[in-house]
């Protein structure tokens, strides 16, 4: 349904396109659109902007912190998306902070009081589950929508009526890494896992699918106390008495502690091609080790393998905006679904605020069913004709269910090469 307020986009729009031509930012809404560095901007919120007037999207990603390798493409995603909502001709703008991580927590409760300060549209983030745990009942209690494209904790399922994610929870990965692993013949597994709500979350369901398949966890195990805390540095007395289990493979799941972990297990003599990886450390490592370290070991990252075009776009912007090109792309994809689904539902609500967008977050996902449609401008222009929309995006997400998950998506499997660096295999689809 059209409605009559959806007049501040018209109005916006002026304001927007003049400002789009001084940038030179590209004014094709296709999946096409120019990669020229020059064409793409952070699109700054102005200090007087506010989420009355504007989209304004708040940003809580980490740049500082264990989990800074996923500020990048994380933030590419964001960046590249209010690109396009701008350059099909409506006003939307960016609010930046960082998330840190769960080490310091100081660092979220201080963006996220920012944010609220700054009267932010939406909130996309943050990338690590227990930040978000952190913070997640201030930014909905000011009835902020809050869209993560990363976490996967189980706990944060319907967790807030104002709360999204665009990244499946541990159900999906823990379960398609479990059946990895067990499929390649690994019975006896060992953990190496922070104590970490994202860790131990998803540890345990990797544990039960291990488990129902017949195998045995043997160090590391739900309830056994042998967790490490988030920031640890040293790990020899943890590799020690995981090898010393007798496992035939070896799943690390922590943030930036694994580029301590994985050169112990080297001291240590373990063959690195029977470790796993998850979304939180399945990185590039082609300058942190010695060639050839972790070639033949595997990780899972949720998420489709995203297009070569969208990787390109997201790249040039990057390179435009932050000075560096994209060099893994995690998250990327449900960084710019996410950020184009809540213009999309202020756009069907007809207002930017927080409320309306979150009355909206599901119809436009396809919950209600409609008409498919993969961009910005293209979903606009059927929502201008009074059309529902089913909004499918790069990430390949499924309609959001009633606990605002994604109702189905795609868990990538990569495989280290020669370089350290993961390199895409295959997918496999679950439904949340």
């Amino acid at each position: 349904m059209v409605h009559a307020k959806k007049a501040w986009f018209a109005a916006a729009g002026l304001t927007a396109a003049t400002a789009l031509a001084l940038v030179g930012c590209s004014g094709s809404s296709s999946s096409t659109e120019s990669s020229a560095a020059a064409d793409y901007t952070s699109q700054d919120c102005a200090d007087d902007a506010t989420s009355a007037d504007t989209l304004k999207v708040g940003t809580l990603l980490p740049v500082t912190g264990s989990l800074a390798f996923l500020g990048p493409p994380e933030i590419a995603g964001v960046g590249l998306a209010v690109d396009d909502i701008v350059a099909a001709g409506d006003s939307a703008c960016t609010y930046w902070t960082d998330s840190g991580d769960s080490s310091d927590m100081t660092v979220s409760t201080a963006s996220a009081a920012d944010l609220i300060s700054a009267d932010v549209s939406t909130v996309i983030g943050a990338a690590s589950s227990s930040v978000t745990l952190n913070v997640v009942d201030t930014i909905t209690a000011a009835d902020i929508v809050m869209v993560s494209p990363a976490n996967t904790s189980a706990a944060l399922s319907g967790y807030s009526d104002f709360y999204f994610r665009t990244a499946p929870p541990d159900t999906v990965q823990g379960s398609a890494l479990g059946q990895l692993i067990t499929s390649d013949g690994n019975a006896n597994i060992a953990f190496l896992v922070f104590n970490d709500t994202y860790g131990t979350g998803l540890r345990d369901v990797v544990e039960e699918t291990v488990e129902d398949a017949g195998g045995t966890v043997t160090y590391g195990a739900t309830g056994a106390g042998e967790e490490f805390p988030p920031g640890q540095t040293t790990f020899s007395s943890e590799v020690t008495a995981a090898i010393a289990s007798d496992p035939d493979a070896i799943v690390i799941i922590a943030f930036d502690e694994t580029k301590a972990i994985i050169p112990e297990l080297v001291a240590q003599g373990w063959d690195m091609s029977k470790t796993y990886y998850t979304d939180g450390n399945t990185a590039d490592y082609s300058e942190d080790f010695e060639a050839g370290t972790l070639e033949g070991a595997q990780g899972t990252i949720p998420g489709a393998n995203a297009s070569d075009d969208f990787k390109s776009r997201a790249s040039a912007w990057s390179e435009a905006v932050e000075g560096a090109a994209l060099s893994d792309y995690s998250y990327s994809a449900e960084s710019y679904d996410a950020t184009i689904l809540t213009a999309l539902a202020a756009l069907q609500g007809g207002a930017t605020d927080g409320a309306t967008i979150q009355a909206n977050m599901a119809s436009v996902s396809g919950a209600d069913g409609g008409t498919e449609c993969n961009t910005y401008a293209d979903c606009k222009a059927l929502i201008e004709a009074g059309e529902t929309i089913h909004y499918v995006g790069v990430s390949s997400v499924g309609p959001f269910n009633s606990q605002n998950d994604p109702s189905s998506a795609f868990i990538g499997i990569y495989q280290f090469d020669g370089d350290n660096k993961p390199v895409w295999q295959s997918a496999v689809e679950g439904e949340s």
